[in-house]
């Protein structure tokens, strides 16, 4: 259902405040550069730091600015199942097509708890939802015979795998069937997940080169193997640096000194060391972006 190269929306700030300016000029970019899907308030949107009413704004942004021409994945997740009930039901009535549930995080639920709670929301709504698995915030790995319980679901249509574990994405491919989506939630493994049977990314480094990733993901769909792993390879180093510090810092940075957002910082997110900064800029530079 959801395929190719799509982005973890950044959420732009500007004195403190979202912009709502600079987030539907972002989804132009995007939609311009081969971008098949939008994925705002995830966690490179920042939407821990969101309040209620800046997290559903920005998915209303986001939803008038594409316009029905790619698919928008709301972020709607929460450690609390009846909190990520209400912001999936703001989605679904703004337009959204799909929703992003990450597993609850603080909390570490059990096995049992993960399926109940992911349960529980898509009997709430008739939205299609991607659970996102990211083990290293959250506390508790999906294990993939839960996600095989998960997939049967109604509703439930696929993950978002960022175990970095490729192990654990080929058992989840062989017990959920290649009805259920298998999307790479780690930039370094969306080739070898495309390999595996995975359907696409939901990229952080998609935010400031769209075209390569989309590039890279439709060459291994074509059968140009060698292409996409050209472009994997070229991809690397970026990747690496918009990783150097905890995401979606380093990534809004590389973007400021691109000249595509502010140099915005909404605490507890904080400026890059120097060191780190010098590496964003030549990891740009090498690449052809300043």
């Amino acid at each position: 259902m959801f395929e190719g190269a799509m982005t973890a929306l950044v959420t732009p700030f500007k004195k403190g405040k979202v912009d709502d300016k600079k987030l539907a000029e972002l989804v132009e970019f995007h939609i311009k550069n081969g971008t098949s899907g939008i994925v705002p308030c995830g966690t490179t949107g920042e939407s821990a730091t969101l309040s209620y009413e800046e997290h559903e704004r920005v998915i209303e942004v986001v939803i008038e600015a594409v316009n029905k021409r790619i698919p928008v994945i709301a972020g709607t997740g929460s450690n609390s199942t009846s909190e990520a009930i209400m912001l999936t039901k703001h989605a679904k009535k703004a337009g959204a097509d799909a929703t992003l549930q990450v597993s609850p995080y603080y909390n570490k639920p059990t096995q049992e708890g993960l399926y109940l709670h992911f349960k529980a929301i898509a009997e709430e709504t008739e939205l299609p939802m991607i659970v996102y698995n990211i083990a290293s915030r959250t506390g508790v790995n999906i294990e993939p015979e839960t996600m095989a319980r998960i997939s049967r679901v109604k509703n439930i249509v696929g993950v978002k795998e960022s175990s970095g574990n490729l192990e654990q994405m080929s058992r989840i491919r062989y017990l959920c069937g290649d009805k259920f989506d298998l999307i790479s939630g780690d930039d370094a493994l969306t080739l070898p997940l495309l390999a595996i049977g995975g359907t696409g990314i939901i990229s952080v480094v998609n935010n400031i080169v769209p075209k390569d990733v989309a590039d890279m993901v439709a060459k291994f769909k074509k059968g140009d193997i060698e292409g996409a792993r050209k472009l994997h390879y070229k991809l690397l180093p970026l990747i690496k640096a918009v990783f150097i510090e905890t995401n979606p810092k380093p990534v809004e940075t590389a973007m400021s000194l691109m000249g595509m957002i502010e140099p915005d910082i909404r605490l507890p997110m904080c400026q890059m060391s120097e060191a780190n900064l010098e590496k964003i800029k030549k990891a740009l530079k090498d690449y052809g972006l300043i």
